[in-house]
């Protein structure tokens, strides 16, 4: 049994071997007998389109080429070369091995070097050549060459990777240097999107910062962009009539376009600088607003406004050369293109805690100053908070809020307005000095309780979050 183990091994690698040196006889017989090496290909005569860029453009075959029984292996080198270069040291050259007989090119990097390599014109016929050369490994070595085939090719320039918009409709306006970057598509480098605000007005789109060509217009039909490489004067422009927030989608390939209307805001992300607001003219530690999870178009601040200035960029970027919202009226904005010269802010004229809205879709801006309410049983209304006491906002700042009067043994707290469903926000109790923001609807409901009745003045700082109770 023993012997079993171990000669079972052996006799398999033995075999192995047996049948390895049974193929290379084989093949290296077979190569002794066949004919001349010979090359074709599956194409003559090529016109590349960039549609197909991944498929396969060309297929070189080449037969085995004869040992001369000598028994010796082949290995094959392809060479591909510009007609009348001779395969000159501008040949590209594959070095292929053995038993290796076919060699493919996809339609991109036959374009590629075509245009890269050997200089070819676009949409311009040429001619390339092509031939194999077997090395049979002898001693000494030999070489044996094919004859040389011709294949007519027609390259493609490829339509460009960079895609920018310019234009008075625009935020950027029609400064080359300062275009919009458009962003490719992930499944197609040839499909561009853009979402964003436009002004009434006319744009269009180049391939390079700074040049006015390449570049791409309207067609004569709706739908149709055009190349234009020669004359900047001849693109026509695409129009405008009513400012909004549209989506463009460009297929450079296929020269279409469609411009729609888009339920969408322009912009992701709202911020708040100037002395007004939290962190002043720092913009890149600007206060971000809160989007709104139903109206992506409404954009929110709530809480301390300082006394002073105050306007909407929407990013944080520190050469503030970004697009901004900025004051039209007190209670209307429009967008403010980045590097333009106008600033037009708007003053905040008293320190208070406010709701700030915007509203992206019909450029209104919207501030509420929170009020302070006072009731319960404590209070001379009771229960009644549709007559809570209208507590009394201090001269200077708007985040203190005083009651001064007659109480009663009882509890209290400080609803933020007299809504009789009682759903609203509402300051309440952590401890005898200092309380908390109840969001309205939730259930929380810590209230402060009184227990001797008196002439009282209580002061409540939204800001600070404190609470005085003082009987006089």
């Amino acid at each position: 049994m023993w012997k079993s183990r171990i000669l079972y091994p052996f006799l398999l690698s033995f075999t192995m071997m047996f049948y390895l040196i049974s193929c290379e006889s084989y093949e290296n017989n077979m190569i002794s007998l066949a004919g001349p090496l010979s090359l074709s290909t599956t194409n003559s005569e090529i016109t590349l389109n960039e549609k197909n860029a991944g498929n396969t453009a060309l297929t070189f075959h080449w037969t085995t080429g004869t040992n001369g029984g000598a028994g010796s292996s082949i290995s094959y080198r392809l060479q591909v070369d510009k007609k009348g270069n001779n395969f000159s040291t501008k040949a590209i050259s594959f070095d292929l091995g053995k038993a290796v007989y076919t060699k493919s090119l996809t339609v991109v990097e036959l374009n590629d070097k075509l245009l890269k390599h050997w200089s070819f014109d676009p949409e311009v016929k040429g001619n390339l050549e092509a031939r194999v050369i077997a090395t049979i490994h002898s001693t000494p070595e030999q070489q044996d060459i094919s004859d040389v085939v011709t294949i007519a090719v027609v390259p493609y320039l490829p339509v460009s990777t960079k895609l920018y918009l310019i234009g008075d409709a625009t935020r950027t306006g029609w400064d080359l240097n300062n275009a919009t970057e458009l962003t490719p598509f992930v499944e197609s480098a040839a499909t561009f999107i853009y979402k964003g605000a436009f002004s009434k007005g006319e744009f269009s789109f180049i391939t390079t910062l700074g040049q006015q060509l390449p570049a791409y217009g309207k067609g004569t039909v709706d739908g149709q962009l055009v190349y234009q490489s020669k004359d900047p004067s001849s693109v026509t422009k695409f129009q405008i009539t009513e400012p909004g927030t549209y989506k463009i989608s460009l297929n450079l390939l296929d020269l279409a376009i469609s411009i729609s209307k888009w339920d969408e805001p322009a912009y992701s992300q709202i911020f708040i600088v100037g002395p007004a607001s939290p962190n002043g003219w720092d913009i890149t530690n600007a206060t971000e607003l809160v989007q709104d999870n139903d109206n992506p178009f409404i954009f929110t601040y709530t809480g301390v406004m300082n006394k002073g200035e105050f306007k909407f960029p929407v990013n944080r970027n520190g050469d503030w050369g970004q697009d901004m919202y900025m004051k039209v009226d007190d209670t209307h904005m429009y967008v403010h293109h980045g590097g333009d010269p106008d600033d037009n802010k708007w003053v905040n004229k008293k320190k208070g805690y406010y709701k700030v809205t915007l509203n992206l879709k019909d450029l209104t801006m919207k501030m509420e100053q929170t009020k302070l309410y006072f009731v319960g049983s404590a209070t001379p209304v009771k229960w009644d908070i549709t007559s809570a006491i209208e507590m009394v906002e201090d001269a200077t700042d708007g985040c203190i809020f005083t009651y001064s009067g007659p109480m009663t043994a009882g509890e209290f707290k400080f609803p933020v307005n007299r809504n009789s469903d009682w759903a609203q926000d509402m300051y309440m109790k952590i401890d005898n000095t200092h309380m908390y923001l109840h969001l309205g609807g939730d259930e929380d409901d810590n209230k402060w309780v009184l227990t001797e009745a008196g002439n009282y003045v209580i002061t409540a700082n939204i800001e600070l979050l404190t609470v005085t109770i003082l009987k006089q």
